[in-house]
């Protein structure tokens, strides 16, 4: 790598931190470091791996989609599978019985908890523990440890510096007790979905769990638990992020971009919900977790038709070739509205390898965007959480005794546990100086929220199921024919945010089919226009607290900046260093490796 003469003078650095993740190794980030200026000057985000699920899937018989997609991800490969059940239910106009859809409910809630906590607390969390922010902010360190807990009481820790202790990895006491939490919420998973993360008892149709009280039981005793658990977690982590607003002032600019979010929606009200395509405005407003898009903090709409229409797969600097000119799978949707040409029924998948060129193309994720009529937005998800509150809070339409959606705010109740009293939450829409705001602290606030919104609605769902067993209502499964032809969509949301599979079926098989995940959205790269992805976006100009030079650099408000999403984290990160014309590699045998 290297920099010019101009480059120079200003300390702009080039640096790289490749592979960022947690699965498959394949997400980098590219940027330019501007050390006199403390800030980061440009960014790319890159994945180094080729999938093509939708290029094979084509041929298939659509009743194994659920079975082939869920093993796109070895992490959340149970929301993919319950978002091509969600399309085959539509295809096949096939509605489940009430209480095969509480089973998909809790199980996917139990998935939210297991995945929030585990990334929170096991992964993310290390950006903010004692021995990170020993070596990249010593001074914060010391003023941690003069800074009262303001929750003390709630969480047990008295300073920050003890809740960042607490984070250390395999020896904090915090640390170590979310490992045994992620244990049991795998175990509620299972009881519903037989196997985790590949489901074993998903189908269109319905489930084939065996619905018992024992079963219900066995999921709710450990469901308590967890909710005795959030009581603690909530206020600590209030207090953690507010410490890093007061220490660093300006801090809140670290992963800020213009609040573009995208919720598609969770759990179904099986009261509500019969999963055809010309009733999905309707029932789409009857999730739990509300459907929407936000724009500048405002929402623009909370209808999965619009939502669905809006969709636009751009290339740009991706490795694909065009598929303008290509057949048209389909023309208008089931209510007649036109289909636009970049809308995921009609993609075709070009594979174009090629050397990676920041001028040109430079990675394997496309860029999708959502078209206001407008504007093709680059829509984030603010990690999941984000995206889900938000929206939520603004629709307004929750209101389940455990959960209240006030039009600003979301309201969360937890009852009484085995030590603890009654407690309620509330997560607000977060503002800065009056302006809506989305960054990495707010994205980790969300999770941890959201941690306790999931447990709130699996108590509810649990009630309604066990209900439905006692009335003998014990029938989790309907049946159904495939057709010959079908257009279908699965709207849900995947732990780090919207996941929709779209499906066209010729001749009863798959002639088309693409899912898309949140890491496309968040991931994407600079489109057609050159409009940067979401990752691209919230790391350009982001400012850097790091109190360590060039030469010990670790980047770690740019790593808080990307983790913020939950992306797949690191095997390891390489980095390396540029300037003038000499290629350096840096090797800091002092580095925290968990980085």
């Amino acid at each position: 790598m290297t920099t010019s003469p101009e480059q120079e003078d200003s300390k702009l650095v080039e640096m790289a931190w490749d592979p960022i993740t947690r699965i498959v190794g394949s997400l980098g980030i590219y940027a330019k470091v501007d050390f006199a200026e403390r800030r980061v000057a440009e960014c790319y985000s890159t994945s180094s791996i080729f999938r093509g699920y939708s290029i094979f899937m084509k041929g298939k018989d659509p009743r194994d989609a659920h079975f082939i997609t869920s093993r796109i991800c070895g992490i959340c490969g149970d929301n993919h599978a319950t978002c091509s059940v969600y399309n085959q239910n539509m295809a096949y106009d096939v509605r489940p019985p009430h209480l095969g859809e509480w089973i998909i409910n809790l199980g996917e809630a139990a998935e939210f908890m297991f995945d929030h906590n585990l990334y929170q607390e096991n992964l993310v969390g290390v950006d903010y523990c004692e021995k990170m922010v020993r070596e990249t902010n010593p001074g914060v360190l010391s003023q941690a440890e003069r800074t009262p807990a303001p929750h003390a009481g709630e969480h047990g820790y008295k300073t920050i510096a003890d809740i960042m202790r607490s984070l250390n990895p395999l020896e904090g006491e915090f640390y170590r007790e979310a490992l045994q939490v992620s244990r049991s919420t795998r175990e509620m998973f299972c009881l519903m979905e037989g196997r985790h993360v590949h489901p074993s008892t998903l189908y269109p149709g319905g489930v084939g769990t065996v619905a018992t009280v024992q079963v219900f039981t066995d999921y709710l005793t450990r469901l308590m638990r967890y909710v005795e658990f959030m009581k603690r977690v909530v206020p600590m982590h209030d207090d953690l992020f507010d410490f890093f607003y007061d220490a660093l002032p300006g801090y809140q600019e670290v992963g800020r971009r213009r609040v573009l979010l995208g919720c598609w929606g969770a759990f179904n009200d099986p009261d509500h919900c019969d999963f055809r395509y010309q009733n999905m405005a309707d029932w789409g407003r009857k999730m739990f977790v509300s459907p929407g898009i936000i724009v500048d903090g405002q929402l623009v709409t909370g209808n999965l038709v619009d939502i669905n229409l809006g969709i636009r797969i751009l290339l740009g600097s991706s490795y694909y070739d065009d598929w303008v000119g290509q057949e048209k799978f389909v023309t208008h949707d089931p209510l007649g509205n036109p289909v636009d040409e970049r809308h995921p029924w009609n993609q075709h998948t070009i594979p174009h390898p090629q050397k990676r060129d920041f001028t040109d193309k430079y990675s394997w994720v496309m860029s999708p965007r959502w078209f206001d009529g407008k504007d093709l937005l680059a829509l984030d998800t603010g990690g999941g959480p984000l995206a889900r509150l938000w929206s939520t809070a603004l629709s307004g339409q929750v209101d389940i005794g455990y959960i209240r959606a006030t039009g600003h705010s979301v309201m969360i109740n937890l009852p009484k546990t085995m030590t603890l009293p009654e407690k309620t939450f509330e997560w607000k829409i977060p503002m800065w100086n009056g302006e809506p705001l989305s960054n990495a602290l707010e994205r980790n606030r969300a999770r941890t929220y959201f941690q306790a919104y999931a447990a709130a609605c699996a108590l509810y769902f649990v009630e309604q199921a066990l209900a439905e067993v006692r009335q003998g209502n014990t029938q989790t499964w309907a049946p159904f024919t495939v057709p010959e032809e079908a257009v279908s969509v699965g709207f849900t949301e995947a732990v780090r945010g919207v996941l929709s599979h779209h499906m066209v079926i010729r001749n009863g098989k798959i002639a088309n089919y693409h899912p898309y995940p949140p890491t496309p959205w968040n991931a994407s790269v600079r489109d057609m226009h050159g409009t940067p992805g979401p990752y691209e976006d919230a790391v350009q100009n982001t400012p850097i607290f790091e109190e360590n030079p060039p030469e010990t650099f670790k980047g770690i408000d740019i790593m808080r900046a990307v983790r913020s999403f939950d992306p797949c984290l690191p095997c390891g990160v390489h980095m390396y260093l540029g300037k003038g014309n000499e290629l350096r590699t840096l090797h800091n045998p002092h580095a925290f490796t968990t980085l």
